[in-house]
């Protein structure tokens, strides 16, 4: 029979084991350009990731768009031009995505719709201690 010990050793192992395996990667956010009722709106306008993870915007309705992040609304130190996507996405189903790697508040537009309130936000906090030790162990840096 097992002493105590090694019973406590095999259950931390096996929980060990069975958060790695649950340890996916960097999750993602997504967002439509475009509106189902033809808005010219991102939805949701206001997404919410962890730092490390990603966001997607695709094309949906009222296109061409874009993604513009703003200079003066990204965290300090952070290149809005890196982030951004500047060229024009002209069909239904075309998509971009920019990795976020600063914890902080970033406001982008859509240039052709920007006169119309196309704007948005991405809200990005801090990964914990563990979900970092996690995506380096998964691999997900």
């Amino acid at each position: 029979a097992a002493t105590t010990g090694e019973k406590v050793m095999r259950a931390v192992a096996g929980a060990g084991a069975a958060a790695i395996m649950a340890a996916a990667p960097a999750m993602a956010a997504d967002v439509k350009l475009g509106g189902d009722n033809g808005q010219l709106a991102f939805v949701p306008s206001e997404v919410t990731v962890k730092a490390g993870e990603s966001v997607t915007w695709t094309n949906n309705a009222g296109y061409p768009h874009n993604v513009v992040f703003d200079e003066d609304e990204v965290p300090s130190g952070v290149n809005a031009d890196a982030l951004s996507h500047s060229d024009l996405l002209n069909a239904k189903g075309d998509s971009v995505t920019t990795k976020f790697t600063e914890a902080g508040s970033y406001s982008y537009y859509c240039e052709p719709h920007q006169g119309a309130g196309m704007q948005g936000k991405v809200i990005v906090t801090a990964a914990t201690t563990g979900e970092k030790v996690m995506r380096a162990v998964a691999g997900a840096g």
